[in-house]
């Protein structure tokens, strides 16, 4: 095994965050539900992405107050992102099994958030 192929240990502490993983989950169910409204697939997306991020920064915070904040802005960026394939499920603009994926996906990410707020 080479230095490349080898897997890396965790360096950073979104690495450690089961939640970092399980928000990176739904980033890709978004992308795959392949929503047709652009600018619902953009804010989808962009919600998704936002959940990573809030999620990562929490990780790198340092008191409990404001890691307990970021989570929380990552909490509802998860819920922004299923509502939004759910909209596009039912005006047409997406499957409802890809929605359904997201919702499963997001009730996840969004319980192991809430456990991090409190």
């Amino acid at each position: 095994m080479t230095d490349q192929t080898k897997p890396r240990a965790p360096l950073l502490p979104h690495h450690k965050l089961v939640a970092y993983g399980v928000a990176v989950e739904l980033l890709l169910a978004v992308k795959a539900a392949n929503i047709r409204d652009t600018k619902l697939r953009d804010e989808a997306v962009r919600a998704a992405k936002g959940t990573c991020l809030n999620c990562a920064e929490g990780a790198g915070r340092v008191t409990r107050a404001d890691k307990a904040r970021v989570f929380a802005i990552a909490r509802g960026e998860a819920v922004e992102a299923v509502a939004a394939v759910e909209i596009a499920a039912h005006a047409g603009d997406t499957t409802h099994e890809a929605a359904e994926r997201c919702v499963v996906i997001g009730n996840r990410v969004v319980a192991l958030l809430t456990g991090l707020i409190r």
